[in-house]
Order: structure tokens, then sequence, then C-alpha cells
């Protein structure tokens, strides 16, 4: 009965005071995540899942992966393969591999063809495609550090 009486009066006042009462952090939900996926994918508009960051890449190197409908125009996005110093040595378009006019996540596929720089690293670039070349706050890049392998 007190603790009844407690919970009415306190629910009364917070009420007529317009103060709000949030829930503690160690209260909420977090999501559930699959074995399949990470928080990190989730949270990001594109994945490559067949290159991972320090892999070993040649020539001709296949990348696979999905982005959201949005980072693609007219159904592709560039992908570029820098050297260690920078310096590019392959680029192509991804191509999106099913209806890319959507927010949701459309696989891609894009295939790079590059002669052995000559630098055990580089960095494989896959950009948000904006067909202006004008700089826009929608403008993202998803890099990731690789090893080179000679054939």
């Amino acid at each position: 009965m007190i603790v009844a009486t407690g919970t009415l009066v306190w629910f009364v006042f917070f009420s007529k005071t317009g103060i709000t009462v949030s829930p503690s952090p160690s209260v909420t939900a977090s999501p559930t995540v699959t074995p399949s996926t990470s928080s990190q994918n989730l949270a990001k508009p594109i994945r490559v899942d067949n290159i991972k960051p320090d892999d070993a890449i040649h020539s001709p190197l296949l990348v696979e992966g999905a982005a959201r409908g949005n980072w693609f125009f007219e159904a592709s996005f560039p992908i570029v393969l820098l050297d260690g110093n920078g310096r590019e040595i392959s680029q192509a378009p991804a191509q999106a591999q099913g209806d890319w006019m959507t927010t949701n996540f459309v696989s891609f596929e894009a295939e790079l063809l590059f002669d052995y720089p000559g630098t055990p690293t580089g960095t494989l670039i896959l950009k948000t495609d904006d067909p202006s070349g004008l700089p826009r706050s929608a403008d993202d890049e998803l890099r990731i550090p690789i090893r080179f392998v000679s054939n």
C-alpha cells in the first residue's frame, strides 16, 4: 500500500512539473545482431564481403559486396586502387546486381585489372558516385588497406 501510494505521488509530481524521466542506458534494449552481421556493418551504407583489411590481393581483383541504393548513380559507383605511394593503378565501376533505386542494400560486383605496383601495400577505395564532380554533403568513401602479391 505504501509503495503504491509513493508511486502515485511520484507520477503525479513529475507529470505536473513537466519533467520527463528517461530510462537509464542499462535498461534500454540493444539491437539484435545476427552472427552474419556486425554492428559496424549495420551502421555503414556499404560493405565489402570478399576483401578484409590487410588481405593479400592480385590481379584480376573481384570486389563483391552490397551498398545502399543512394551510393549508386545509374547503377554504378567508382572503385579505385592505389599503390603504397598513393598512385592510382586501377579503376573500375562497381555494377549493381539488382534494382539500385532503393534505400535498401543492393549487391554489387567489380573487377579491377592491374600490374604489380612494386609497393607491398596499397588502398582499395569505394566512393559514392557523384557525376557532377562538385563536393556535396553526401560524398562518402570506404578505404580498405590491402597488401599486394605478385601473380
